[in-house]
C-alpha cells in the first residue's frame, strides 16, 4: 500500500500521471507474463495489474475471457500468481496489484491470501464482483496486512456511492469508464469528461480510470481528469496474436506509446 502511495505522490511532484497496464497472468504462461511485466516496468509502466484466471470472469469481455482460459489451462492460479508476484518484487519496486474474483480468494482464505500476498510483494487487490456493502471482512484483511483493497465505482454508482467508494478504496480509486464488460473500444463515451469531473469533486483519493481505453489519443483525452489509465484489452490481444521477443517488443513499444502523453504538461491539470 505505501508503495502504491509512494508512487502517485512522486508522479505528481513530477507533473505526470500513472500508466496502469493490466495483463493475466500465466497468459500464455507463467515466464511470458514474467518478461512482459518486467518489460513494461522498464518501458513506462507505473503500476502493474496483474489478473488472476478465473473460470467465469462476469465483468471482462471476449479478450480476457479468452485469456483466462489460456491461462487455466497451462496451469495457472491464485497460489501461481502469487509465486509470480514474488519473483517479479525481487527484480523490480513497480507496485504490484492483483486483479481477481472473489470466490477463488475467499477459497484460499482472506487472511491467508492478505498475508502471504504482502509477504510476497504485493500491494494491492481489485475485485470487481465484490460490492462494497459485503466488503468488509475482505478489507480488514487486507489492511491489517498492509495491502490496499482497492473499490471501483461506476456510471450507475451515483453520488452518494462513489463518495463512500471514495472514503474506504486504499491507493486509488478505479472509475470504470463504460457501463458493461472489459474490452478496447475505438471511442469511449461522449460524457466521460464530465463524469470524471464529477467524481474528481467526491473524492479525495488518487482516481484512476479504465475499461476501453486503448490508444494512446483516449490516454491524452482523459489524462487531465485523473490521476492514472487503465489500459487492459489491448495489450491482452497483442499476446494473443504475438509471440516470443516479438510480443515483448511489441508490448514493450505500446506501454511506452501510452505513457507519453501522460508526462509533462500534457498531464497537468487545472483540476488537481
Amino acid at each position: 500500500m505505501k508503495r502504491i502511495d509512494a508512487t502517485f505522490r512522486s508522479l505528481k511532484k513530477r507533473g505526470e500521471k500513472a500508466l496502469i497496464p493490466f495483463i493475466t497472468a500465466g497468459d500464455p504462461n507463467l515466464q511470458t507474463t514474467k518478461a512482459l511485466a518486467l518489460e513494461m516496468a522498464a518501458r513506462g509502466a507505473d503500476l502493474l495489474e496483474l489478473g488472476i484466471p478465473f473460470s467465469d470472469p462476469l465483468a471482462d469481455g471476449p479478450t480476457i475471457q479468452a485469456a483466462s482460459n489460456r491461462a487455466l489451462q497451462s496451469g495457472t492460479h491464485l497460489q501461481e500468481v502469487l509465486q509470480l508476484a514474488g519473483e517479479l518484487r525481487q527484480k523490480t519496486e513497480i507496485p504490484l496489484i492483483l486483479m481477481g474474483y472473489y470466490n477463488p480468494i475467499l477459497q484460499y482464505g482472506l487472511e491467508r491470501t492478505a498475508q502471504e500476498a504482502k509477504s510476497l510483494g504485493v500491494d494491492g487487490f481489485i475485485i470487481p464482483d465484490l460490492p462494497l456493502e459485503e466488503a468488509g471482512p475482505w478489507r480488514q484483511a487486507a489492511m491489517a496486512a498492509g495491502l490496499a483493497p482497492i473499490f471501483l465505482a461506476a456510471p450507475t454508482s451515483g453520488a452518494a456511492r462513489i463518495a463512500k467508494a471514495g472514503r474506504h478504496t486504499r491507493g486509488f480509486l478505479y472509475y470504470v469508464s463504460v457501463t458493461g464488460i472489459t474490452g478496447a473500444r475505438q471511442a469511449l463515451p461522449a460524457d466521460l469528461v464530465a463524469a470524471l469531473k464529477e467524481v474528481r469533486s467526491l473524492v479525495k483519493c488518487p482516481l484512476a480510470v479504465g475499461f476501453g481505453i486503448s490508444s494512446p489519443e483516449q490516454v491524452q483525452n482523459l489524462a487531465p481528469y485523473v490521476d492514472g489509465v487503465v489500459v487492459g484489452s489491448a495489450i491482452v490481444q497483442r499476446v494473443a496474436k504475438l509471440k516470443g521477443p516479438e510480443l515483448i517488443k511489441e508490448v514493450g513499444d505500446f506501454v511506452a506509446s501510452l505513457k507519453a502523453p501522460l508526462k509533462g504538461k500534457g498531464a497537468v491539470s487545472g483540476e488537481q
